[in-house]
Protein backbone atom coordinates (compact mmCIF):
# COMPACT_ATOMS: atom_id res chain seq x y z
CA UNK A 1 0.00 0.00 0.00
CA UNK A 2 1.21 3.55 -0.69
CA UNK A 3 2.27 5.29 2.51
CA UNK A 4 1.36 8.87 1.56
CA UNK A 5 -1.53 10.79 0.06
CA UNK A 6 0.15 13.58 -1.91
CA UNK A 7 3.23 14.17 -4.04
CA UNK A 8 4.12 17.87 -4.16
CA UNK A 9 7.26 19.50 -5.56
CA UNK A 10 9.20 16.24 -5.57
CA UNK A 11 8.26 15.25 -2.01
CA UNK A 12 5.77 12.78 -0.56
CA UNK A 13 3.29 14.07 2.02
CA UNK A 14 1.10 12.06 4.35
CA UNK A 15 -1.47 14.84 4.18
CA UNK A 16 -3.08 17.10 6.74
CA UNK A 17 -6.73 16.98 5.73
CA UNK A 18 -9.65 14.77 6.67
CA UNK A 19 -9.29 11.08 5.91
CA UNK A 20 -11.25 9.28 3.20
CA UNK A 21 -11.88 5.55 3.34
CA UNK A 22 -10.94 3.46 0.30
CA UNK A 23 -13.13 0.36 0.02
CA UNK A 24 -12.82 -3.02 -1.64
CA UNK A 25 -16.04 -3.23 -3.69
CA UNK A 26 -15.91 -7.02 -3.72
CA UNK A 27 -16.50 -7.12 0.04
CA UNK A 28 -17.45 -3.51 0.94
CA UNK A 29 -14.62 -3.59 3.50
CA UNK A 30 -12.24 -0.69 4.11
CA UNK A 31 -8.76 -1.16 2.68
CA UNK A 32 -7.09 1.97 3.98
CA UNK A 33 -7.54 5.73 4.04
CA UNK A 34 -6.09 8.69 2.19
CA UNK A 35 -6.30 12.34 3.12
CA UNK A 36 -8.16 15.21 1.52
CA UNK A 37 -5.71 17.83 0.33
CA UNK A 38 -6.04 21.06 2.27
CA UNK A 39 -6.22 24.52 0.71
CA UNK A 40 -2.59 25.01 1.69
CA UNK A 41 -1.50 21.78 0.03
CA UNK A 42 -3.40 22.67 -3.13
CA UNK A 43 -1.73 26.07 -3.23
CA UNK A 44 1.67 24.47 -2.63
CA UNK A 45 1.19 22.11 -5.57
CA UNK A 46 -0.01 24.90 -7.87
CA UNK A 47 2.98 27.04 -6.93
CA UNK A 48 5.39 24.16 -7.51
CA UNK A 49 3.95 23.41 -10.93
CA UNK A 50 4.09 27.05 -11.97
CA UNK A 51 7.67 27.45 -10.74
CA UNK A 52 8.87 24.32 -12.54
CA UNK A 53 7.18 24.96 -15.86
CA UNK A 54 9.57 27.44 -17.50
CA UNK A 55 12.64 25.23 -17.09
CA UNK A 56 10.67 22.11 -18.07
CA UNK A 57 9.30 23.82 -21.18
CA UNK A 58 12.80 24.88 -22.22
CA UNK A 59 14.17 21.39 -21.85
CA UNK A 60 14.73 19.67 -25.21
CA UNK A 61 11.72 17.53 -26.11
CA UNK A 62 13.92 14.45 -26.58
CA UNK A 63 14.92 14.68 -22.92
CA UNK A 64 11.28 14.89 -21.87
CA UNK A 65 10.52 11.91 -24.09
CA UNK A 66 13.39 9.92 -22.60
CA UNK A 67 11.97 10.34 -19.09
CA UNK A 68 8.58 9.14 -20.32
CA UNK A 69 10.17 6.05 -21.87
CA UNK A 70 11.77 5.28 -18.54
CA UNK A 71 8.36 5.74 -16.92
CA UNK A 72 6.80 3.27 -19.36
CA UNK A 73 9.45 0.70 -18.49
CA UNK A 74 8.76 1.03 -14.77
CA UNK A 75 5.03 0.54 -15.30
CA UNK A 76 5.61 -2.47 -17.56
CA UNK A 77 7.87 -4.06 -14.95
CA UNK A 78 5.18 -3.82 -12.27
CA UNK A 79 2.06 -5.07 -14.03
CA UNK A 80 1.22 -7.67 -11.39
CA UNK A 81 1.55 -5.38 -8.37
CA UNK A 82 -0.40 -2.53 -9.92
CA UNK A 83 -3.07 -4.93 -11.22
CA UNK A 84 -3.51 -6.35 -7.72
CA UNK A 85 -4.22 -2.85 -6.43
CA UNK A 86 -6.73 -2.17 -9.21
CA UNK A 87 -8.51 -5.41 -8.40
CA UNK A 88 -8.62 -4.61 -4.70
CA UNK A 89 -9.71 -0.97 -4.81
CA UNK A 90 -11.84 -1.14 -7.93
CA UNK A 91 -13.24 -4.65 -8.45
CA UNK A 92 -11.78 -4.87 -11.95
CA UNK A 93 -11.26 -8.45 -13.14
CA UNK A 94 -7.67 -9.62 -13.35
CA UNK A 95 -7.46 -9.75 -17.15
CA UNK A 96 -8.93 -6.26 -17.52
CA UNK A 97 -6.69 -4.90 -14.76
CA UNK A 98 -3.58 -6.37 -16.35
CA UNK A 99 -4.70 -5.02 -19.71
CA UNK A 100 -5.06 -1.53 -18.24
CA UNK A 101 -1.57 -1.51 -16.74
CA UNK A 102 0.07 -2.96 -19.86
CA UNK A 103 -1.86 -0.60 -22.14
CA UNK A 104 -0.78 2.32 -19.96
CA UNK A 105 2.88 1.46 -20.46
CA UNK A 106 2.33 1.15 -24.21
CA UNK A 107 0.48 4.47 -24.27
CA UNK A 108 3.30 6.27 -22.49
CA UNK A 109 5.82 4.88 -25.00
CA UNK A 110 3.62 6.00 -27.87
CA UNK A 111 3.25 9.55 -26.55
CA UNK A 112 6.97 9.76 -25.72
CA UNK A 113 7.68 9.40 -29.43
CA UNK A 114 5.98 12.75 -30.04
CA UNK A 115 9.18 14.33 -28.72
CA UNK A 116 10.35 14.44 -32.35
CA UNK A 117 6.96 14.74 -34.05
CA UNK A 118 5.41 17.96 -32.77
CA UNK A 119 5.80 20.28 -35.72
CA UNK A 120 5.16 23.91 -36.52
CA UNK A 121 4.72 25.54 -39.91
CA UNK A 122 6.53 28.11 -42.02
CA UNK A 123 4.31 30.33 -44.16
CA UNK A 124 5.18 32.82 -46.89
CA UNK A 125 4.86 36.45 -45.90
CA UNK A 126 3.21 39.26 -47.81
CA UNK A 127 6.38 41.27 -47.35
CA UNK A 128 9.76 40.88 -48.95
CA UNK A 129 12.52 39.59 -46.69
CA UNK A 130 10.20 38.01 -44.15
CA UNK A 131 8.87 34.58 -43.16
CA UNK A 132 6.09 33.61 -40.79
CA UNK A 133 6.60 30.78 -38.32
CA UNK A 134 3.79 29.00 -36.49
CA UNK A 135 5.40 27.46 -33.41
CA UNK A 136 3.74 24.97 -31.05
CA UNK A 137 4.28 25.83 -27.39
CA UNK A 138 3.05 24.20 -24.16
CA UNK A 139 0.06 25.73 -22.38
CA UNK A 140 1.93 25.91 -19.08
CA UNK A 141 0.28 24.31 -16.04
CA UNK A 142 -2.28 21.56 -16.61
CA UNK A 143 -4.83 20.40 -14.05
CA UNK A 144 -5.79 16.76 -14.68
CA UNK A 145 -8.86 15.33 -12.94
CA UNK A 146 -8.98 11.53 -13.28
CA UNK A 147 -12.03 9.20 -13.09
CA UNK A 148 -12.20 6.00 -11.06
CA UNK A 149 -12.90 3.56 -13.88
CA UNK A 150 -9.49 3.57 -15.63
CA UNK A 151 -7.32 5.51 -13.18
CA UNK A 152 -3.91 4.65 -14.64
CA UNK A 153 -4.72 4.68 -18.34
CA UNK A 154 -6.77 7.88 -18.28
CA UNK A 155 -4.14 9.54 -16.07
CA UNK A 156 -1.49 8.96 -18.70
CA UNK A 157 -3.87 9.92 -21.49
CA UNK A 158 -3.43 13.35 -19.98
CA UNK A 159 -0.05 13.20 -18.28
CA UNK A 160 2.05 11.76 -21.12
CA UNK A 161 1.11 14.21 -23.91
CA UNK A 162 1.09 17.11 -21.47
CA UNK A 163 4.63 16.35 -20.29
CA UNK A 164 6.14 15.64 -23.69
CA UNK A 165 4.77 18.98 -24.90
CA UNK A 166 6.46 20.82 -22.02
CA UNK A 167 3.60 21.33 -19.57
CA UNK A 168 3.73 20.68 -15.84
CA UNK A 169 0.83 18.84 -14.23
CA UNK A 170 -1.24 18.68 -11.06
CA UNK A 171 -3.26 15.45 -11.12
CA UNK A 172 -6.05 14.38 -8.81
CA UNK A 173 -6.94 10.68 -8.87
CA UNK A 174 -10.47 9.75 -7.87
CA UNK A 175 -11.02 9.27 -4.16
CA UNK A 176 -12.54 5.88 -5.07
CA UNK A 177 -9.36 4.51 -6.66
CA UNK A 178 -6.26 6.47 -5.55
CA UNK A 179 -4.08 3.58 -4.41
CA UNK A 180 -2.90 2.26 -7.76
CA UNK A 181 -2.01 5.78 -8.88
CA UNK A 182 -0.03 6.60 -5.75
CA UNK A 183 1.82 3.29 -5.77
CA UNK A 184 2.57 3.65 -9.46
CA UNK A 185 4.19 7.03 -8.86
CA UNK A 186 6.14 5.69 -5.89
CA UNK A 187 7.65 3.13 -8.26
CA UNK A 188 8.29 5.71 -11.00
CA UNK A 189 9.75 8.29 -8.65
CA UNK A 190 12.29 5.78 -7.35
CA UNK A 191 13.65 5.15 -10.87
CA UNK A 192 12.94 8.22 -13.02
CA UNK A 193 14.50 11.62 -12.37
CA UNK A 194 11.68 14.05 -13.12
CA UNK A 195 12.50 17.56 -11.91
CA UNK A 196 10.72 18.68 -8.75
CA UNK A 197 7.35 20.26 -9.39
CA UNK A 198 6.86 18.87 -12.89
CA UNK A 199 4.38 16.21 -11.72
CA UNK A 200 2.24 16.65 -8.59
CA UNK A 201 -0.50 14.43 -7.14
CA UNK A 202 -3.24 15.46 -4.73
CA UNK A 203 -5.84 13.04 -3.37
CA UNK A 204 -9.27 14.02 -2.19
CA UNK A 205 -12.93 14.38 -3.02
CA UNK A 206 -14.70 16.83 -5.29
CA UNK A 207 -13.78 19.79 -3.12
CA UNK A 208 -10.11 19.17 -3.93
CA UNK A 209 -10.88 18.95 -7.62
CA UNK A 210 -12.79 22.21 -7.35
CA UNK A 211 -9.87 23.82 -5.52
CA UNK A 212 -7.53 22.83 -8.35
CA UNK A 213 -9.74 23.68 -11.32
CA UNK A 214 -10.89 27.03 -9.93
CA UNK A 215 -7.31 28.30 -9.62
CA UNK A 216 -6.12 31.02 -11.97
CA UNK A 217 -2.70 29.35 -11.97
CA UNK A 218 -3.94 26.72 -14.42
CA UNK A 219 -3.60 27.26 -18.15
CA UNK A 220 -5.49 24.11 -19.17
CA UNK A 221 -7.96 21.80 -17.39
CA UNK A 222 -8.29 18.21 -18.61
CA UNK A 223 -11.23 16.38 -17.04
CA UNK A 224 -12.80 12.97 -17.58
CA UNK A 225 -15.94 12.20 -15.60
CA UNK A 226 -19.59 12.98 -15.13
CA UNK A 227 -21.25 15.44 -17.48
CA UNK A 228 -22.61 17.68 -14.71
CA UNK A 229 -19.17 18.04 -13.13
CA UNK A 230 -17.68 18.86 -16.52
CA UNK A 231 -20.26 21.56 -17.12
CA UNK A 232 -19.48 23.05 -13.69
CA UNK A 233 -15.76 23.05 -14.49
CA UNK A 234 -16.41 24.74 -17.84
CA UNK A 235 -18.43 27.48 -16.15
CA UNK A 236 -15.71 28.12 -13.57
CA UNK A 237 -12.97 28.03 -16.22
CA UNK A 238 -14.85 30.59 -18.31
CA UNK A 239 -14.28 33.22 -15.63
CA UNK A 240 -10.58 33.31 -16.55
CA UNK A 241 -11.03 31.93 -20.10
CA UNK A 242 -8.99 28.89 -19.04
CA UNK A 243 -8.86 26.27 -21.77
CA UNK A 244 -10.73 23.01 -21.05
CA UNK A 245 -10.62 19.48 -22.41
CA UNK A 246 -13.69 17.57 -21.24
CA UNK A 247 -14.73 13.94 -21.78
CA UNK A 248 -18.13 13.51 -20.17
CA UNK A 249 -19.59 10.06 -20.67
CA UNK A 250 -21.97 8.59 -23.19
CA UNK A 251 -25.10 6.66 -24.05
CA UNK A 252 -23.80 4.37 -26.77
CA UNK A 253 -26.31 2.78 -29.14
CA UNK A 254 -25.66 -0.53 -30.87
CA UNK A 255 -27.52 -1.12 -34.13
CA UNK A 256 -28.03 -4.76 -35.18
CA UNK A 257 -29.33 -4.79 -38.73
CA UNK A 258 -31.21 -7.65 -40.38
CA UNK A 259 -28.15 -8.79 -42.36
CA UNK A 260 -25.80 -8.82 -39.35
CA UNK A 261 -23.91 -11.89 -38.19
CA UNK A 262 -25.98 -12.48 -35.05
CA UNK A 263 -23.44 -14.66 -33.24
CA UNK A 264 -20.66 -12.10 -33.69
CA UNK A 265 -22.95 -9.19 -32.83
CA UNK A 266 -24.06 -10.89 -29.61
CA UNK A 267 -20.50 -11.70 -28.55
CA UNK A 268 -19.18 -8.21 -29.26
CA UNK A 269 -22.11 -6.22 -27.89
CA UNK A 270 -22.22 -8.28 -24.71
CA UNK A 271 -18.53 -7.61 -24.14
CA UNK A 272 -19.12 -3.90 -24.78
CA UNK A 273 -21.95 -3.93 -22.25
CA UNK A 274 -20.54 -6.03 -19.41
CA UNK A 275 -16.78 -5.39 -19.42
CA UNK A 276 -15.94 -3.96 -16.00
CA UNK A 277 -19.64 -4.28 -15.10
CA UNK A 278 -20.56 -1.76 -17.81
CA UNK A 279 -18.63 1.03 -16.10
CA UNK A 280 -17.05 2.51 -19.22
CA UNK A 281 -18.12 5.64 -21.05
CA UNK A 282 -18.01 3.65 -24.30
CA UNK A 283 -20.18 0.79 -22.97
CA UNK A 284 -23.17 -0.22 -25.09
CA UNK A 285 -26.17 1.20 -23.22
CA UNK A 286 -28.95 0.77 -25.82
CA UNK A 287 -29.50 -1.95 -28.42
CA UNK A 288 -31.63 -1.42 -31.53
CA UNK A 289 -32.42 -4.63 -33.40
CA UNK A 290 -34.18 -4.98 -36.74
CA UNK A 291 -37.57 -6.58 -36.24
CA UNK A 292 -36.73 -9.42 -38.67
CA UNK A 293 -34.01 -10.74 -36.34
CA UNK A 294 -35.23 -9.47 -32.98
CA UNK A 295 -36.42 -12.84 -31.68
CA UNK A 296 -33.21 -14.62 -32.66
CA UNK A 297 -31.03 -11.86 -31.26
CA UNK A 298 -32.88 -11.65 -27.92
CA UNK A 299 -32.74 -15.42 -27.43
CA UNK A 300 -29.05 -15.69 -28.32
CA UNK A 301 -28.08 -12.60 -26.33
CA UNK A 302 -29.99 -13.69 -23.22
CA UNK A 303 -28.43 -17.15 -23.31
CA UNK A 304 -24.97 -15.62 -23.64
CA UNK A 305 -25.60 -13.20 -20.76
CA UNK A 306 -26.70 -16.07 -18.52
CA UNK A 307 -23.50 -17.95 -19.35
CA UNK A 308 -21.27 -15.14 -18.09
CA UNK A 309 -19.39 -15.82 -14.87
CA UNK A 310 -19.77 -13.25 -12.10
CA UNK A 311 -17.49 -13.50 -9.09
CA UNK A 312 -14.30 -12.62 -7.26
CA UNK A 313 -12.40 -10.37 -9.71
CA UNK A 314 -9.06 -11.76 -8.53
CA UNK A 315 -10.11 -15.11 -10.00
CA UNK A 316 -10.75 -13.45 -13.38
CA UNK A 317 -14.43 -14.13 -14.07
CA UNK A 318 -16.25 -12.40 -16.91
CA UNK A 319 -17.52 -9.69 -14.58
CA UNK A 320 -16.95 -8.34 -11.08
CA UNK A 321 -18.81 -5.83 -8.89
CA UNK A 322 -19.72 -2.18 -9.23
CA UNK A 323 -17.12 0.17 -7.82
CA UNK A 324 -19.29 1.45 -4.95
CA UNK A 325 -22.76 1.50 -3.45
CA UNK A 326 -23.80 4.70 -5.26
CA UNK A 327 -23.08 3.19 -8.68
CA UNK A 328 -24.92 0.00 -7.73
CA UNK A 329 -27.94 1.97 -6.55
CA UNK A 330 -28.00 3.93 -9.80
CA UNK A 331 -28.15 0.73 -11.83
CA UNK A 332 -30.70 -0.88 -9.54
CA UNK A 333 -32.92 2.22 -9.56
CA UNK A 334 -32.88 2.49 -13.36
CA UNK A 335 -33.94 -1.14 -13.81
CA UNK A 336 -36.70 -0.84 -11.21
CA UNK A 337 -38.03 2.30 -12.86
CA UNK A 338 -38.07 0.49 -16.21
CA UNK A 339 -39.89 -2.43 -14.60
CA UNK A 340 -42.51 -0.01 -13.30
CA UNK A 341 -42.87 1.33 -16.85
CA UNK A 342 -43.81 -2.18 -17.97
CA UNK A 343 -40.44 -3.49 -19.16
CA UNK A 344 -39.78 -7.22 -19.22
CA UNK A 345 -36.62 -8.59 -17.58
CA UNK A 346 -35.35 -11.51 -19.65
CA UNK A 347 -32.48 -12.29 -17.27
CA UNK A 348 -30.78 -10.66 -14.30
CA UNK A 349 -32.36 -7.72 -12.57
CA UNK A 350 -30.62 -8.05 -9.24
CA UNK A 351 -27.52 -9.20 -7.36
CA UNK A 352 -26.14 -12.74 -7.78
CA UNK A 353 -27.64 -15.08 -5.21
CA UNK A 354 -24.26 -16.07 -3.83
CA UNK A 355 -23.07 -12.49 -3.18
CA UNK A 356 -24.20 -11.00 0.13
CA UNK A 357 -21.34 -8.51 0.57
CA UNK A 358 -20.06 -5.95 -1.87
CA UNK A 359 -21.68 -4.11 -4.76
CA UNK A 360 -22.97 -6.71 -7.20
CA UNK A 361 -25.46 -6.74 -10.06
CA UNK A 362 -26.04 -9.46 -12.60
CA UNK A 363 -25.87 -8.96 -16.37
CA UNK A 364 -29.41 -7.84 -17.14
CA UNK A 365 -31.36 -7.99 -20.40
CA UNK A 366 -34.52 -5.91 -20.74
CA UNK A 367 -37.13 -5.81 -23.49
CA UNK A 368 -40.67 -4.48 -24.08
CA UNK A 369 -39.52 -0.90 -23.57
CA UNK A 370 -40.07 2.30 -25.49
CA UNK A 371 -37.60 4.86 -26.77
CA UNK A 372 -38.57 7.22 -23.96
CA UNK A 373 -37.76 4.69 -21.21
CA UNK A 374 -35.26 5.68 -18.54
CA UNK A 375 -32.97 2.91 -19.81
CA UNK A 376 -32.85 4.50 -23.25
CA UNK A 377 -32.36 8.03 -22.01
CA UNK A 378 -30.10 8.19 -18.94
CA UNK A 379 -26.51 6.96 -18.68
CA UNK A 380 -26.71 3.83 -16.51
CA UNK A 381 -23.05 2.79 -16.18
CA UNK A 382 -24.01 -0.77 -15.38
CA UNK A 383 -24.38 -4.19 -17.10
CA UNK A 384 -27.90 -3.52 -18.38
CA UNK A 385 -28.89 -4.24 -22.00
CA UNK A 386 -32.21 -2.67 -23.07
CA UNK A 387 -33.37 -3.97 -26.47
CA UNK A 388 -35.75 -2.07 -28.77
CA UNK A 389 -37.11 -3.34 -32.09
CA UNK A 390 -36.82 -1.12 -35.18
CA UNK A 391 -37.99 -1.58 -38.76
CA UNK A 392 -36.32 1.15 -40.83
CA UNK A 393 -32.87 2.66 -40.94
CA UNK A 394 -34.27 6.18 -40.79
CA UNK A 395 -35.98 5.21 -37.55
CA UNK A 396 -32.86 3.73 -35.98
CA UNK A 397 -30.73 6.73 -36.94
CA UNK A 398 -33.32 9.03 -35.38
CA UNK A 399 -33.42 6.93 -32.20
CA UNK A 400 -29.62 6.69 -31.98
CA UNK A 401 -29.20 10.45 -32.26
CA UNK A 402 -32.03 11.18 -29.82
CA UNK A 403 -29.70 11.82 -26.88
CA UNK A 404 -27.74 14.63 -25.32
CA UNK A 405 -24.60 12.49 -25.52
CA UNK A 406 -22.42 11.72 -28.52
CA UNK A 407 -19.39 9.59 -27.67
CA UNK A 408 -19.45 6.03 -29.07
CA UNK A 409 -21.85 4.10 -31.29
CA UNK A 410 -21.86 0.61 -32.81
CA UNK A 411 -23.22 -0.76 -36.11
CA UNK A 412 -23.48 -4.45 -37.01
CA UNK A 413 -24.26 -5.27 -40.62
CA UNK A 414 -22.88 -7.16 -43.62
CA UNK A 415 -24.02 -4.40 -45.96
CA UNK A 416 -21.38 -1.90 -47.00
CA UNK A 417 -23.96 0.79 -47.74
CA UNK A 418 -25.66 0.29 -44.35
CA UNK A 419 -22.34 0.48 -42.54
CA UNK A 420 -21.30 3.61 -44.37
CA UNK A 421 -24.63 5.27 -43.88
CA UNK A 422 -24.47 4.54 -40.17
CA UNK A 423 -20.91 5.81 -39.92
CA UNK A 424 -21.85 9.10 -41.57
CA UNK A 425 -25.30 9.74 -40.11
CA UNK A 426 -24.82 8.77 -36.47
CA UNK A 427 -23.89 12.01 -34.70
CA UNK A 428 -21.23 10.60 -32.40
CA UNK A 429 -17.51 11.20 -32.11
CA UNK A 430 -16.55 7.59 -32.80
CA UNK A 431 -18.36 4.72 -34.52
CA UNK A 432 -17.43 1.03 -34.28
CA UNK A 433 -18.52 -1.08 -37.24
CA UNK A 434 -18.77 -4.85 -36.61
CA UNK A 435 -16.46 -4.75 -33.59
CA UNK A 436 -16.52 -4.29 -29.83
CA UNK A 437 -15.17 -1.43 -27.73
CA UNK A 438 -11.54 -0.37 -27.43
CA UNK A 439 -9.79 2.61 -29.00
CA UNK A 440 -6.45 2.59 -30.82
CA UNK A 441 -3.56 4.66 -29.47
CA UNK A 442 -3.17 6.37 -32.84
CA UNK A 443 -6.88 7.12 -33.21
CA UNK A 444 -8.77 10.02 -31.66
CA UNK A 445 -11.15 9.34 -28.77
CA UNK A 446 -13.58 12.22 -28.94
CA UNK A 447 -17.12 12.98 -27.88
CA UNK A 448 -19.66 15.28 -29.47
CA UNK A 449 -22.50 17.22 -27.90
CA UNK A 450 -22.61 16.75 -24.11
CA UNK A 451 -20.05 13.95 -24.24
CA UNK A 452 -17.32 16.57 -24.29
CA UNK A 453 -15.54 19.33 -26.12
CA UNK A 454 -12.21 17.80 -27.02
CA UNK A 455 -10.51 14.43 -27.35
CA UNK A 456 -7.48 12.30 -26.63
CA UNK A 457 -5.07 9.86 -28.30
CA UNK A 458 -3.06 9.99 -31.50
CA UNK A 459 -1.74 13.05 -33.25
CA UNK A 460 -4.70 15.24 -32.40
CA UNK A 461 -4.63 14.18 -28.75
CA UNK A 462 -0.94 15.04 -28.47
CA UNK A 463 -1.34 18.43 -30.12
CA UNK A 464 -4.22 19.32 -27.78
CA UNK A 465 -1.60 20.01 -25.14
CA UNK A 466 0.08 22.66 -27.29
CA UNK A 467 -1.01 26.05 -28.53
CA UNK A 468 0.20 27.97 -31.54
CA UNK A 469 2.35 31.07 -31.46
CA UNK A 470 2.90 33.14 -34.61
CA UNK A 471 6.37 34.67 -35.07
CA UNK A 472 7.14 37.12 -37.90
CA UNK A 473 10.82 36.97 -38.90
CA UNK A 474 11.88 40.00 -40.90
CA UNK A 475 15.37 39.94 -42.34
CA UNK A 476 15.02 42.41 -45.21
CA UNK A 477 15.56 46.13 -45.73
CA UNK A 478 11.96 47.00 -46.51
CA UNK A 479 9.21 48.31 -44.24
CA UNK A 480 6.97 45.33 -43.51
CA UNK A 481 3.53 45.57 -41.98
CA UNK A 482 1.09 48.46 -42.30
Amino acid sequence: MPENSHFIDGQWHEGEGDSIAVENPTTAEEITTVNNATEGEIEEALTAARSAQVAWGRRPPVERGALLRETASVIAENVEELSDLLIEEQGKTRSVAEFEVSATAEYVRYMADWDRRIEGEILPSDDQGESIHLVRKPYGVVGAIIPWNFPLFVLFRKLAPALVAGNTVIAKPSEETPLSTLRMWELVEEEVDFPDGVVNFLTGDGSVGEGITSSDVLDLISFTGHRDTGIAIAREAAKDLTETQLELGGKAPAIVWKDADIEKAVERILKANTSFAGQLCTSVERIYVHSDVQEEFERTYTDAAEDLSVGDPAEDPDMGPHVNEAELEKTRDAVERAREEGAKILTGGGPPADRTKGYWYEPTVVTDIDQDSVLMDEEIFGPVSPIVSVSSFDEVIEYSNETEYGLSAYVYTDSYSTAMRGAHEIEFGEVYVNRTLGEALQGFHTGWNQSGNSGEDGKHGALKYTRLKTVYHNYGDGEPGW
